[in-house]
């Protein structure tokens, strides 16, 4: 399974809001996006004003990094979502919040390494 692993304090810069992908390091006041609040980049500083297409496109890439997920897993999400009755932006959310949900409760998910022990389930919780 793919997934990124580059720099995530950039990206909560890229996205100009906290996203939590560091944990603690997020609420210090270290925190990159603290230090350097503007887009990373040569031309981080001087962008010219957002428009509403670019709304759009940041708040959908925003979601992509708080799930953890890539593009065409993303894609399949939104046509799931699309088929279901009802709102399809909250469907989605309710289809990711459940993939996150599932995917926490594994001992072997690739941010276990950084829960607390209280979070991890036991073997009398199966």
């Amino acid at each position: 399974m793919a997934r990124y692993t580059g720099p995530d304090c950039k990206l909560c810069r890229r996205e100009k809001t906290k996203l939590f992908l560091k944990g603690a390091k997020c609420d210090s006041p270290k925190c990159p996006i603290e230090i350097r609040p503007y887009p990373p980049g040569e031309h981080g500083r001087n962008r010219p004003k957002e428009g509403d297409y670019l709304t759009q496109i940041r708040e959908k890439q925003k979601a992509r990094r708080i799930y953890g997920i890539l593009e065409r897993q993303f894609h399949g999400y939104y046509v799931e979502a699309a088929r279901k009755h009802g709102r399809t932006g909250e469907t989605m959310l309710q289809l990711l919040e459940r993939r996150l949900t599932t995917s926490s409760s594994a001992p072997a998910s690739p941010r276990a390494a950084t829960w607390p022990a209280s979070w991890l389930p036991t073997a009398t919780s199966r």
